[in-house]
């Protein structure tokens, strides 16, 4: 069975930093991309970056370039977020997820595969 494993986050003030990491079991994502996405109450879920398990390329959304930066353990078969300067507006639920590359940067309501969900809170 496959499961993905989120932990870290919390509540930081603005300008501080977290860390998200998303651990693997079950099988090995080799070919696919894995990716984090979050939710706020009231909105829909949003894409905030991804990178492939294979070669480690990345994508981001416009809104965390710069601040947060998405890497991979392949030996852990783990996946980080490391959110700097946060801000006020990336309050939300994150959640880390994985499949095809196209499936997951475009068709995100088809994505196989999705982590628990950690509450992130930004404060001022």
């Amino acid at each position: 069975q496959v499961q993905l494993v989120q932990s870290g986050g919390g509540s930081v003030q603005v300008g501080g930093s977290l860390r998200l990491s998303c651990a693997v079991s079950g099988r090995t994502f080799s070919s696919y991309t894995m990716g984090w996405f979050r939710q706020a109450p009231g909105k829909e879920r949003e894409f905030v970056a991804a990178i492939s398990w294979s070669i480690g390329s990345t994508h981001y959304a416009d809104s965390v370039k710069g601040r947060f930066t998405i890497s991979r353990d392949n030996a852990k078969n783990t996946v980080y977020l490391q959110m700097s300067s946060l801000k006020p507006e990336d309050t939300a639920v994150y959640y880390c997820a994985a499949d095809e590359h196209v499936t997951l940067l475009l068709q995100p309501t088809d994505i196989h595969y999705w982590g628990q969900g950690t509450q992130v809170t930004v404060s001022s």
